[in-house]
């Protein structure tokens, strides 16, 4: 079945109609295999999609206990009734023969799991965690979630850790893919978040794709770009990208860049727009400061692991710049110099200047991973953002930079909630007395309880680990043993004196690793909360009870809380701990610039976008006419920005090549990413049958002029090495996404064939964000 039909009988139910007679019969088959049911039959409740951060909302049709089929959610200001492939399958997601049923314990002889009760369970962890912290202190007790807690599991997290335990370690795997973000927000405009709204995608002209395969990691949002596109001819698609891929074939122009050179790209278009005066002087006369950071490549360096210490604890420091620095800053990114590092030729590096300096027409910058997962992903968030600062394009409809998320509520819990080692709540910072008092008031602590020392970020936390510094972690919702970069340095044995918990709905590599497994409950089977990418915060309701004894992982917290000693941090009752937990959060973020609904307007709205004032959501940030917290009558204002006196930060920001290049050892480049039908690390979409089949396992994409020198073909089995390790995998040539000549393109969802196992840990100087896009390569037939 082609996806066309595909697409056509999953949406059967909602009324999508079935064109051909294969249509037809498949949309019978799916019919059939709901007993003849018909969407009457069914009982709907809404939800936001389980998967990426574009937060499409989801109908959700429940018969007999079961979610037995999904429509896009016409009332959605997101998707507007449309799903992705993953989307329409989400039934299938909760339904796998392994899901996880009751908690386990790992045998005394290390071989194999038994089955224990929860109260076995929770006493355990409650027992190891507070024996851990009276040995060994706070700094030897860790958790680790992700951008798919809720905020009432984040939330828990937080104040279990920060407020119970006083530890800092705590951190989310948004480190790993939206670290890099925060950190241009935050050293722009002081706060973090995009200012624009995803009325930017029809507001537009001109859609510039920063390392960005929008098309299948952010389809629903391509698909009203493309829709910009035939209602209004003259807008423009550019993708920039180091590999040809379903995006490319829809951009009007196609700009293909050396790995790890985008710095130099984007100062090369800087350096247009300033010596060719097309900076919007009055704009950035009134709003604008000019800042430069550290720039010594020695003294910043990579964070790989054997580089430098363990430990990778860089800090920049800021100091004041001006346009006129600027201007001599940008001397060395003439065009011609600019192409012959990126390989862009000067002809494209003039068109994108044209681009961004045409007043007439509105620009808006995406990107993801390509950008953020980057050894100076912050610095190269700044200069995209730089772009607009200088052109006066930003915080107006249709002109923004606009950075996309990988994970449902990576803004909404890791970002907006703070479930970092660093942050609080609402932008908050544990580095600030100010940040750490306003927490402890409301949660009823004495000042000081909160510690003002980070603890470790990501990267260092499982280094930690390894080094058995951290003797008790507990994992939720994600799957770190796919996941991290240069993998096989984290591997344990149990045995070795840590005490590991996961929790999770699937059986995976992480939970392979694991003392204690617990079951979680999913999705629609616990009440919920998630913030998207565009600060829209969607709340849910539990729509049928989890499998076996499943529990909601926020729950499972409370209860070991509660267990330590520390449940007046808790005071609610455990069946109604929804609303008044989330209450108590939204009181940190009122008054901030950051405000959020109330939980009876998220419960009976499609979401709102922050800040939300007087039951008023915000569409653009800064804006006057748009933000209640700008007085200005017209124009901009970056109030957050008080360091700066409340204007925003233009970064002076050189080019560094990447950590690790090619030469004669290892002669490609090997990146790595996703595909449109599995997400992350596949532990949900590849127990979708359908999803599975589609790509049953991860390939290497290899260039057809490298294919015929090395004798390879399409289904050949091939071995990618690295200095850190090799890989056998399926080639592929000339798929749907195509390398150029001397690269190679692995995904990650395959926990049978783990190419982190390959990738390289050096890190964002100031994220701490790893770089999985470039590392050196080679590969031979196997």
């Amino acid at each position: 079945m082609n996806r066309r039909t595909f697409l056509r009988a999953a949406g059967a139910l909602a009324g999508i109609a079935a064109f051909s007679c294969e249509d037809r019969r498949e949309a019978r088959r799916i019919e059939g295999a709901l007993g003849g049911l018909s969407h009457v039959d069914l009982k709907w409740g809404k939800a936001p999609c389980r998967y990426c951060g574009t937060g499409c909302g989801v109908e959700v049709g429940v018969h007999g206990g079961k979610v037995v089929a999904v429509r896009g959610d016409a009332a959605s200001p997101v998707n507007r009734g449309l799903l992705c492939v993953k989307g329409y399958h989400l039934p299938a997601m909760l339904y796998g023969k392994d899901r996880l049923l009751h908690p386990m314990r790992r045998n005394p002889d290390g071989k194999g799991f038994a089955r224990i009760s929860w109260d076995e369970a929770l006493d355990l962890i409650a027992a190891r965690f507070g024996e851990t912290l009276k040995a060994h202190g706070p700094e030897a007790v860790a958790i680790y979630g992700s951008g798919q807690w809720t905020v009432f599991d984040g939330y828990a997290a937080l104040k279990w850790f920060k407020g119970g335990l006083r530890s800092n370690q705590i951190e989310a795997n948004a480190r790993l893919c939206m670290a890099s973000a925060v950190m241009g927000f935050m050293t722009q405009f002081q706060s973090d978040e995009p200012m624009g709204c995803y009325e930017d995608l029809e507001a537009g002209d001109d859609f510039v794709l920063w390392g960005n395969n929008m098309a299948e990691m952010h389809p629903v949002l391509f698909s009203r770009i493309l829709e910009r596109k035939r209602t209004s001819p003259g807008s423009r698609i550019v993708d920039i990208a180091t590999r040809h891929t379903p995006t490319s074939d829809h951009a009007d122009l196609y700009v293909e860049i050396r790995p790890g050179t985008d710095l130099a790209l984007a100062n090369g278009i800087l350096h247009l727009l300033v010596s060719e005066g097309r900076v919007d002087e009055g704009f950035v006369k009134e709003n604008v400061v000019f800042r430069r950071g550290i720039e010594d490549l020695e003294r910043i360096g990579y964070g790989a692991a054997g580089a430098q210490a363990e430990r990778y604890a860089f800090q920049d420091a800021a100091r004041d710049s001006s346009l006129d620095d600027l201007k001599a800053f940008l001397a060395d990114y003439a065009p011609a110099r600019a192409s012959a590092i990126t390989g862009v030729p000067e002809a494209q590096i003039r068109a994108l200047a044209d681009l961004y300096g045409d007043p007439k027409r509105g620009t808006v910058s995406l990107w993801c991973m390509g950008v953020n997962q980057h050894v100076r992903g912050t610095w190269m968030n700044n200069l995209i953002t730089d772009l607009h600062l200088l052109t006066g394009k930003i915080s107006r409809p249709g002109n923004n930079p606009f950075s996309l998320t990988g994970q449902p509520s990576a803004c909404g819990t890791v970002r907006e909630v703070g479930t970092l080692a660093n942050r609080l709540p609402a932008d908050g910072v544990v580095t600030s007395k100010e940040h750490r008092s306003k927490v402890e008031a409301v949660w009823g602590l004495p000042e000081g309880t909160i510690p003002e020392k980070p603890g470790h970020h990501t990267v260092d936390m499982f280094r930690a680990l390894a080094r058995g510094e951290i003797r008790a972690m507990w994992i939720q919702v994600t799957n770190p043993m796919v996941s991290l970069p240069n993998l096989s340095r984290f591997e344990r044995k149990p045995g070795d004196g840590r005490f590991i918990v996961v929790s999770d709905i699937y059986p995976t590599p992480t939970t392979d690793i694991a003392d204690v497994i617990l079951p979680s409950a999913a999705w629609v089977e616990r009440e919920g909360v998630f913030g998207n990418t565009e600060r829209r915060t969607q709340q849910w309701d539990k729509l049928v009870e989890p499998p076996g004894e499943a529990r909601e992982d926020a729950l499972q917290i409370i209860q070991v809380a509660k267990r330590m000693g520390l449940g007046h941090l808790f005071p609610w009752p455990e069946d109604a701990f929804h609303e008044p937990l989330f209450e108590e959060y939204r009181k940190l973020t009122l008054g901030t610039g950051k405000d959020l609904a109330s939980y009876e307007d998220l419960r009976r709205t499609r979401g709102m976008l922050w800040p939300v004032v007087d039951g008023k959501e915000t569409r653009y940030r800064y804006a006057a006419g748009h933000d209640p917290y700008v007085k200005k009558p017209k124009g901009v204002h970056f109030y957050k920005a008080k360091g700066y006196g409340e204007k925003a930060a233009v970064w002076l920001r050189p080019y560094h090549p990447p950590a690790e290049s090619p030469d004669a050892e290892y002669p490609f480049w090997l990146s790595t990413g996703r595909v449109l039908e599995h997400w992350h690390t596949g532990s949900m979409t590849r127990r979708v049958k359908e999803l599975h089949q589609a790509v049953p396992a991860a390939y290497v994409e290899v260039n057809r002029a490298d294919a015929l020198e090395l004798g390879i073909r399409t289904g050949d089995l091939v071995r990618v090495e690295t200095r850190r390790g090799s890989l056998e995998l399926r080639a592929q040539v000339d798929g749907r996404g195509k390398t150029p000549k001397g690269s190679l393109f692995v995904a990650f969802f395959d926990e049978k064939r783990l190419v982190n196992r390959l990738t390289l840990d050096a890190m964002d100087s100031i994220s701490k964000e790893p770089d999985y896009k470039k590392c050196a390569a080679r590969v031979r037939k196997a």
